[in-house]
C-alpha cells in the first residue's frame, strides 16, 4: 500500500492522492517546446478553446431546442431567435463557431503538410489529427440537420443516399440510418443524440489522444532541425535560457498562445456580431419540406471541395472518388517518400505540389458552390482530377528528393 502522511494543505492532500504535482510537471512544465517556431502552431489552441465556445453555446440551445420534427423549425428560429434573451447571441456564436472552427482546421492541417509535420515519427500525430478532422465533420453534419429547414431535410437526404453506394444499391442501409424511407423523425432523434453526446465524446477522446500523441516525438519546427529535447531542457532548467532551443508549455509558449487566442478572438466577435450571415444559409429558413426540392442543394463552405470531387462524375466514379479524397490524406505519411521533415520551401518539387494541391481545393471549394453547368462542370470535373493526380503523383515526386 502508498504510504500517506498528514497533509499540510489541501493541495499536499490532493497531491498524494492524484499526484498533481508530478502531472503539472510533465503535461505542462517539464513539456518542451522548440523555440524556433511562429503563431501558426498556436492553431491547436485556437482550435481547443473554438471548441469549448461550440460547448458553451451548444449548452445553452440546448435549453431551448426542441428535437421534434414539428416544433424543431420555431424553436430554433422563433423561440431561440425571438422569445430567448440573447437567445440571437448564443445562435449566432455557436454557427460562426462551427464555420470558423473548420478554417481553423484547414489552417493546422496545412501547416502540418508544409512543415513536414507527419515525418519521423510523428504519423500518429498526423492521423488523430485526421480523425478529428473526421469527427468533427460528424458533428457539423449532425448539427445542420437540427434546425429543421430545406437545406437541413435535403442535405441529409443526399448524404445518406451516399450510403446505398450507388449500383450496389444499399437502400435498407440508407432506410436504416434514416430509421425511415425518408429524413423524419427518427432521422432527427438519431442525428440530435450524435450531436450532443455520442460525437462530442468522440472528440474529446480523440484530443486526448492527439495531445498525448505530441508528448514523445515532440512538436515540429520551422526550420526542420533536429535536436537533442533532454539536452536542450537541462540547459533550460539550469537557468541557461538563452542557450536552450526550447522552452516550456506553461507558461512559456502558453502566454504566446493566449496572445494569438486573444486576436482571434477579435477577429471572431467582429463575424458574430457584423457578418454571421455567412454561417447561416438562407435557404435554411424555410421549413423543411420533403415536397419542395431546393433548385441548387449543395453543403456548407467546408465540405464543397469533396462535394465537387463527388458531383463533376457518374454515380460509381463520383462515390470512388469521393471516397479517394476522405481516405487519402491519412496515408500522408506513407505517401510522401522522402525523409526531410523540412519546409516545403526547402524540398523542390514538393514546395510546387503543395501549392499545386492547396489552389486547387480553392477551385473545388468555389466550384461546389455554383450550379452544375456549363463550364462550371467542367472547371469542377477538371479540378477533381487534378486532386487524384496530384496525389498518385506524390511518392514519385518525393522518392527521389535529396536527403536538405
Amino acid at each position: 500500500m502508498a504510504h500517506f502522511t498528514k497533509a499540510t494543505s489541501v493541495h499536499d492532500w490532493l497531491n498524494q492522492r492524484l499526484a498533481i504535482d508530478t502531472l503539472q510537471r510533465v503535461l505542462s512544465k517539464e513539456y518542451w517546446i522548440p523555440k524556433n517556431i511562429n503563431f501558426l502552431w498556436a492553431m491547436g489552441m485556437v482550435l481547443a478553446f473554438t471548441f469549448g465556445i461550440l460547448l458553451v453555446s451548444g449548452i445553452f440551445l440546448l435549453m431551448y431546442y426542441q428535437p421534434n420534427v414539428d416544433t424543431a423549425f420555431d424553436s430554433v428560429n422563433y423561440t431561440i431567435m425571438r422569445e430567448v434573451d440573447f437567445g440571437w447571441l448564443w445562435r449566432h456564436v455557436h454557427a460562426v463557431a462551427a464555420s470558423v472552427v473548420f478554417l481553423i482546421i484547414y489552417i493546422h492541417m496545412l501547416t502540418g503538410i508544409y512543415y513536414g509535420s507527419y515525418k519521423k515519427g510523428r504519423e500518429m500525430i498526423w492521423i488523430s489529427g485526421m480523425l478529428l478532422f473526421v469527427a468533427f465533420s460528424a458533428e457539423a453534419f449532425s448539427g445542420y440537420m437540427l434546425p429543421w429547414g430545406q437545406m437541413s431535410y435535403w442535405a441529409g437526404m443526399v448524404i445518406t443516399n451516399l450510403f446505398s453506394l450507388g449500383s450496389l444499391e444499399f437502400n435498407g442501409l440508407v432506410e436504416w440510418i434514416r430509421g425511415d424511407y425518408v429524413p423524419g423523425q427518427a432521422f432527427l432523434d438519431r442525428f440530435f443524440m450524435l450531436h450532443v453526446l455520442l460525437i462530442p465524446l468522440a472528440i474529446l477522446g480523440v484530443i486526448g489522444l492527439h495531445f498525448g500523441a505530441l508528448r514523445i516525438p515532440h512538436v515540429n519546427n520551422q526550420d526542420g532541425e533536429e535536436f537533442d529535447f533532454d539536452e536542450e531542457a537541462a540547459k533550460y532548467k539550469a537557468g541557461n535560457k538563452k542557450e536552450s532551443k526550447v522552452i516550456a508549455f506553461a507558461n512559456d509558449f502558453l502566454s504566446k498562445d493566449m496572445f494569438v487566442v486573444s486576436i482571434y478572438l477579435i477577429f471572431f466577435f467582429y463575424l458574430v456580431f457584423w457578418h454571421f450571415g455567412f454561417a447561416m444559409d438562407p435557404i435554411n429558413f424555410d421549413p423543411a419540406d420533403g415536397l419542395k426540392t431546393p433548385p441548387h442543394i449543395y453543403p456548407e463552405w467546408y465540405f464543397l471541395w469533396s462535394y465537387e470531387i463527388l458531383r463533376p462524375f457518374p454515380k460509381d466514379p463520383g462515390l470512388v472518388a469521393f471516397g479517394f479524397a476522405q481516405v487519402i490524406f491519412f496515408l500522408l505519411p506513407w505517401l510522401d517518400r522522402s525523409p526531410n521533415a523540412v519546409p516545403a520551401s526547402r524540398r523542390g518539387l514538393f514546395f510546387f505540389w503543395f501549392w499545386a494541391m492547396v489552389a486547387d481545393l480553392i477551385v473545388l471549394t468555389a466550384m461546389g458552390k455554383l450550379p452544375p453547368q456549363g463550364v462550371y462542370s467542367t472547371i469542377g470535373l477538371v479540378a477533381a482530377w487534378v486532386f487524384i493526380v496530384l496525389w498518385v503523383v506524390l511518392p514519385f515526386i518525393t522518392r527521389n528528393e535529396k536527403r536538405a
